[in-house]
């Protein structure tokens, strides 16, 4: 079969039109049609529905693009460890993780990581959608639970807890409260219970706002809980491992916290081999432990397992 045709296929499929595909490929409407044309003759069968709208695969069209897809994806992979360099780590490597861990632990990192490797390039999806990594959607995942996908290798980071902070500029106007019966007149700051979430954290969550809190402030994400604390609105439920960035922050009702929470870092077994993938994740190993060494007699400490 022509490898040649079933790129031009693939770019047609994946675009659902041919003039997309074209444009992809730096070629003519009229070329790709004259190659898809003699795809089908040479199979025998018709690979696309034709309609003014766009293309859609027939039945055989979606076997043939699943099987060019899984083609484009092995070929990606060769190409990066061709690209990997015993001396020289550089090209693009796509990590996924959620969005609080992202921009509050992983984002004011990176400088020291491109520092290292200056010709990476870092393709970083912040969500909270689990990615298929054995289907490349990312090479690299740092998550909140142990990755459940078949093939893929993790090494389990730390254990954190979702916690209760204040600045002490807050406490100070609002004073600090000692028991959770005397949350009453405090603001909370909290992701809503049904905000995708840790589950520990929205049971936290539903906890402290069943104290009947005269106020409360509910963000989608740790990030903008994080930006309300600091900015001494109320009282916030955010992860531990804040506090080795933002010492200030005051731990209010010590006794109250989330369950433990595993983080985990996974990527796919046939990346084993990758100094893209090994550089990055024996950079997180670091900066972990040394929060480690400079938390390890504090209440902030977390939990490391390696």
């Amino acid at each position: 079969m022509d490898w040649d045709k079933l790129r031009i296929f693939h770019a047609v499929a994946d675009a659902g039109s041919l003039t997309h595909a074209g444009d992809v490929l730096h070629l003519s409407q009229s070329a790709v049609s004259r190659q898809i044309r003699a795809l089908e003759d040479s199979l025998g069968t018709t690979l696309f529905h034709r309609h003014a709208r766009g293309l859609i695969l027939t039945e055989q069209g979606e076997l043939l693009f699943e099987a060019t897809s899984s083609m484009v994806r092995k070929l990606d992979t060769t190409a990066a460890r061709i690209k990997d360099s015993e001396e020289h780590v550089f090209g693009e490597l796509k990590v996924t993780t959620t969005t609080g861990f992202g921009t509050m632990w992983l984002v004011p990192r990176l400088a020291k990581l491109y520092e290292r490797y200056p010709d990476l390039k870092i393709d970083l999806m912040l969500e909270e959608r689990v990615l298929d990594l054995p289907m490349r959607e990312a090479d690299v995942a740092i998550r909140m639970k142990e990755p459940s996908q078949q093939d893929l290798i993790r090494r389990r980071l730390l254990n954190i807890r979702m916690r209760l902070y204040a600045t002490p500029e807050y406490l100070a106007k609002a004073g600090t409260p000692m028991t959770v019966e005397e949350l009453g007149p405090h603001r909370l700051i909290c992701q809503a219970p049904q905000t995708p979430q840790v589950s520990s954290g929205a049971v936290l969550s539903q906890m402290l706002l069943a104290q009947n809190m005269t106020s409360t402030l509910l963000v989608n994400n740790y990030f903008g809980v994080l930006q309300g604390v600091l900015s001494h609105v109320g009282l916030g439920v955010l992860p531990d491992y804040l506090t080795a960035d933002f010492p200030n922050l005051v731990r209010v009702l010590p006794d109250i916290e989330s369950g433990e929470v595993p983080v985990f870092l996974a990527f796919p077994e046939e990346l084993r081999t990758s100094r893209r993938v090994a550089a990055f994740r024996d950079f997180v190993l670091e900066e972990i432990q040394a929060i480690r060494k400079n938390q390890s007699e504090s209440d902030g400490a977390i939990s490391i397992r390696g």
